[in-house]
């Protein structure tokens, strides 16, 4: 058998070790110990961790690397950061959105993410950054995966041109319906908008994920009519809530229902422990609110939960390098996740589950898949988790299209050198 890429001694996500994968024409051959095959290029993977490719499930591009554009967000808030980007929009031009999203690309490619669901505001009338992120869409597409949901940032209905410009950002090619129904100037029409929007994406044969509760307020219940639009519509599996961090603060007999509708609408569930843990709970003294919706309670009723970064240096969030793991990391430590068999489901958070959350199609380290994975300086998700190593390889479609040199320290005490590399053989 002649092959264009093989693998050798790798170990999985599963827990299998000494493992091959063979990849030919793009596409995953065969996954087995001691593949015997001529290969064009063969990688050692020294027993070290490969993984499907990480997926950002949850990120808004068209004001990620904007940090301090006009000014600084000085009290880190997420109505500050609102402000901001309302005064920065009038300034935006399709050539400065692209420059910055693509160099996000490329950062979010050097760590290992290949998939990327961006959120993209439509309350601009001029819908620059929908025609930016367009653009962007066609030209990464050798290397990464971006789908783009139509975002009324200011309301479906507070903001009077969100309606026209919705459709319009669809029928350009936007993939996905999105809404903000907490943000609307009354229950009443946050819930009317979940209605309006979710009836568009029923229409339209499309997907849907909506920025819902996300607020401290227990009373901020969205959600709920989410839920009862996707079951109305036929929609299950077809619909995400984003963030819900309002479930943080609700009664536990209300939840114990609502997880029970969430269920049965089969509703994907995205947090965003980065950014929501910074965001939420700013009004409270002590004892202060974690910020971040029921992870461990979601997951344990059998949704499909994943996790997002949400943002890299813009308005809302200074930090971050667009490393997943960093995003897993936090998500566990926050949500008390540190059993065994919890940490491996937050691992999943960004690839997997990300995965069923994007519909992506032959997504996995499986005969058949498409060549796509990520080789890490780690042996185990577990001890991924614990380092947030270097991306030793990141392979689309068996082509190498990013390295990082292994990470080693060097010491020199009572004067014998030695290099200590920090995983566990």
């Amino acid at each position: 058998m002649s092959i264009d890429l093989l693998i050798r001694d790798i170990a999985l996500p599963d827990g299998r070790k000494g493992i091959d994968i063979a990849i030919h024409q793009g596409v995953i051959v065969e996954v087995a110990p001691g593949i015997q095959a001529e290969a064009g290029k063969v990688i050692e993977g020294e027993g070290f961790l490969a993984t499907p490719p990480f997926v950002d499930s949850h990120f808004h591009m068209d004001s990620t690397l904007s940090l301090g554009m006009p000014r600084m967000n000085q009290s880190g808030t997420l109505l500050e950061g609102i402000a901001l980007w309302g005064e920065l929009k009038p300034h935006l031009t399709v050539e400065a959105i692209k420059r910055r999203a693509l160099e996000f690309c490329r950062l979010a490619i050097a760590r290992g993410t290949l998939a990327i669901r961006s959120h993209v505001d439509i309350c601009d009338d001029r819908l620059l950054a929908v025609d930016a992120l367009l653009e962007v869409r066609a030209e990464v597409k050798p290397w990464l995966d971006l789908q783009l949901v139509a975002f009324p940032q200011d309301g479906y209905f507070r903001y009077a041109r969100s309606a026209d410009n919705l459709i319009r950002a669809l029928d350009k090619g936007v993939d996905v319906v999105g809404g903000i129904p907490h943000f609307e100037r009354t229950m009443q029409d946050g819930a009317a908008s979940v209605k309006a929007l979710c009836e568009i994406a029923a229409e339209r044969g499309l997907l849907v994920d909506m920025h819902c509760d996300e607020s401290d307020d227990p009373w901020s219940r969205h959600v709920e009519s989410l839920a009862y639009e996707t079951t109305r519509l036929g929609l299950r599996g077809r619909v995400t809530g984003s963030h819900l961090t309002s479930m943080h603060s609700m009664d536990n007999y209300y939840v114990s229902k609502l997880i029970g509708l969430m269920r049965e609408a089969e509703l994907h569930v995205i947090a965003n422990p980065l950014i929501n843990i910074t965001l939420q709970g700013r009004h409270d003294t002590y004892p202060k609110r974690r910020g971040m919706t029921r992870v461990k309670e979601l997951m344990a009723a059998g949704l499909n939960l994943a996790c997002g970064h949400d943002c890299v240096m813009d308005p809302w969030y200074p930090l971050g390098s667009h490393d997943m793991l960093e995003v897993a990391s936090m998500g566990l430590h926050v949500g008390q996740m540190t059993g065994v068999a919890e940490m491996d489901a937050m691992f999943q958070s960004v690839t997997t589950n990300g995965a069923r959350v994007m519909h992506l199609d032959g997504y996995g380290i499986d005969k058949g898949c498409r060549g796509d994975l990520v080789i890490l300086q780690a042996r185990s998700p577990f001890e991924a988790l614990r380092l947030k190593p270097a991306r030793l390889f990141v392979i689309r479609g068996g082509a190498v299209i990013a390295r990082t040199p292994k990470v080693e320290a060097h010491l020199d005490l009572a004067g014998a050198t030695s290099r200590l590399d920090f995983t566990r053989p």
